[in-house]
This record gives C-alpha cells, structure tokens and sequence, in this order.
C-alpha cells in the first residue's frame, strides 16, 4: 500500500506524459535528448522492444537494435523519463512471448520479427 503522498506524486509526473501503447516485439523510434555540456540535441534510437517491466512511474522498457558491425545494443529506458522527447510505433510485431531475450542469441533473418495483420 502507496502512502498517498507518493501516490500524488507518481500521478503528477505520469499526467504530462502521452505514451502509445506498444508490447513486446514492436519497433520504435525513440527521441532521446542529449546533454552536451551547456548544449541539448536530440538523438533517435530505432530498435525492437525485448521486454516492458514495472508499473506506474517505474516502469521500464527494453530496446535492441543492430549497431555497427553487427554488435547488438540494448538500452533500458524509463517510460516515463523527461529525456525520452517522442515515442514513435513504426511495426506491430507479431510475437508469443511477453520477453523476447532469446533473440541475444540469433542473426540475421532469423532475428527477423514478423508484422502483425489488421
């Protein structure tokens, strides 16, 4: 059981926010803001969602994507951080697992996630 005061204030901070819904196997486009010294700049981070966690202000996700010579990124990001700027849903994945981990260890077409049909 919350105290009521965190509860207000988880509530102040999600209010703001206006998040998509997308699951697991999706693929975003995340504006993330930069902070260069006195400089801001937003940088874009394209990549599939492996796995949602938490509930309400902790609420996390999980993005990878394929970098450079084929090295694998992940990156956690909160949802509802003040440095995520845009969330964008670019496919809906068709998937049957709630955390995709498994794709780690494929390459390839075999990492390939198919479209989910309206």
């Amino acid at each position: 059981m919350k105290n009521k005061y965190i509860a207000a204030f988880e509530a102040a901070q999600m209010a703001g926010k206006v998040i998509p819904q997308f699951k697991a196997g999706d693929t975003l486009k995340l504006g993330v803001e930069i902070k260069e010294g006195a400089k801001t700049r937003i940088q874009f981070f394209e990549g599939i969602v492996i796995a949602l966690r938490g509930e309400g202000v902790s609420n996390t996700f999980t993005i990878r994507k394929i970098g450079a010579n084929s090295v694998g990124v992940e990156r956690i990001f909160p949802l509802y951080s003040d440095s995520l700027k845009s969330i964008e849903v670019l496919r809906r994945g068709r998937v049957r697992r709630a955390k995709l981990h498994f794709l780690r260890a494929l390459k390839g077409k075999a990492a390939k996630i198919k479209e989910l049909r309206n």
